[in-house]
């Protein structure tokens, strides 16, 4: 008993770490990128290379990974599956960066955390729309909740930025194309994808999506002579972003979706707290905490909606199994006992009665001779 309890102890200490890192990597991604962006501090306001190079980056560390280290193999991957999945995902996933990476240059994190509530209404709106969801007033109407929210949060931001909040809520709507791509192209073909595959094969072509906008505006700017390139801070950069996917996978792994919802969550509030303190350009009112509150409230209810419906289809197919189950052991039975029938007929016939057998057999079965036995 106390082996086991140590057990316990164990891994749910290892569950706090590995939450604890994910949260601290979450946020510190997204605070690297808006210190590295800014042009109040490291001053390099290019989105689309600072995309790119996370691209190359976490593509040559998942090549090495698979194709040098073998920790994972790669799935069985065709031209037709590449051209008709991974492409569309990509570019997608290359715009919801390039978009979000944009805002940095224009609006605070806090605002940006507030935008991103709109995260479950663009899902819930494509979703609806390819198909992959049905509409529903419950779901709606928390979808109309967390909307309003997030208008009183803008209304209430001091330095509300129109091209800013566009280019965020752009990054929005493509991150919410891309998951349900992901689901309609890939899951339907039942093909799964971890964080290191995934960026072996989303993350080149990503970067070959980005290659011409950045050709056409950041590489005339990027030839100023005095535009300064720190390796190791690019590198850091990067190599954060990477453990990023990593930890997400670990979360996922060990806890599950409702624990990493629960996360995030708290990694929002955390990351508004923070980015106050560390961006005090960043200024927060109480309208905004009040319509980020609303917001927030809509998608922890909405979170509640989506792990009962997954609760309720696991329930339902635990039900479908065990009718199955009960329907091939009732199979089972009928088998055995048209089997016993079978036999019993077998050793009446084998008794050699004559022409009359039949009529014979069928009158000594009302005194219980010809009736199988039970």
């Amino acid at each position: 008993m106390a082996v086991a309890m140590a057990i316990m102890t164990k891994q749910h200490l290892l569950t706090y770490i590995y939450l604890l890192v994910y949260i601290s990597l979450s946020s510190g991604v997204i605070l690297y990128n808006k210190w590295v962006l800014s042009t109040l501090y490291f001053n390099f306001p290019f989105p689309i290379t600072l995309t790119m190079i996370h691209m190359a980056f976490s593509g040559a560390v998942a090549f090495f990974l698979i194709r040098v280290l073998k920790v994972v193999s790669p799935i069985k991957m065709t031209f037709h599956i590449y051209a008709t999945c991974v492409v569309p995902i990509s570019a997608f996933f290359a715009a919801s960066l390039w978009f979000g990476n944009t805002a940095y240059l224009y609006i605070s994190v806090a605002f940006i955390q507030m935008l991103k509530a709109l995260m479950p209404v663009a899902t819930f709106v494509v979703a609806v729309t390819c198909g992959t969801e049905k509409l529903r007033c419950d779901v709606f109407w928390n979808m109309v909740l967390v909307s309003v929210g997030v208008v009183i949060s803008s209304y209430g931001e001091i330095h509300f930025n129109v091209l800013g909040t566009v280019y965020q809520v752009t990054g929005i709507v493509a991150e919410a194309l891309r998951l349900v791509l992901t689901q309609v192209l890939l899951q339907k073909k039942g093909l799964t994808l971890n964080p290191i595959t995934s960026l072996y094969y989303i993350a080149p072509c990503s970067f070959a999506f980005l290659f011409i906008p950045w050709y056409i505006l950041e590489k005339p700017e990027m030839e100023d002579p005095h535009m300064q390139f720190n390796f190791w801070v690019f590198f850091s950069n990067a190599l954060c972003a990477f453990a990023l996917n990593l930890s997400t996978f670990l979360v996922i792994g060990r806890t599950g979706a409702v624990t990493i919802r629960v996360a995030g969550v708290l990694k929002d509030w955390l990351l508004i707290t923070l980015s106050t303190v560390l961006f005090p350009e960043s200024k927060i009112t109480g309208l905004n905490v009040i319509g980020y509150a609303i917001a927030l409230s809509g998608v922890v209810f909405y979170n509640y909606l989506k792990v009962r419906d997954v609760r309720t289809s696991q329930l339902q197919s635990i039900q479908d199994e065990s009718a199955k189950e009960l329907q091939t052991e009732k199979k089972a039975d009928d088998a055995m006992d048209n089997k016993d029938e079978a036999s019993w007929n077998d050793s009446v016939s084998d008794t050699h009665l004559d022409e009359e057998a039949p009529l014979i057999s069928s009158r000594i079965s009302h005194f219980g001779v010809g009736r199988k036995p039970a």
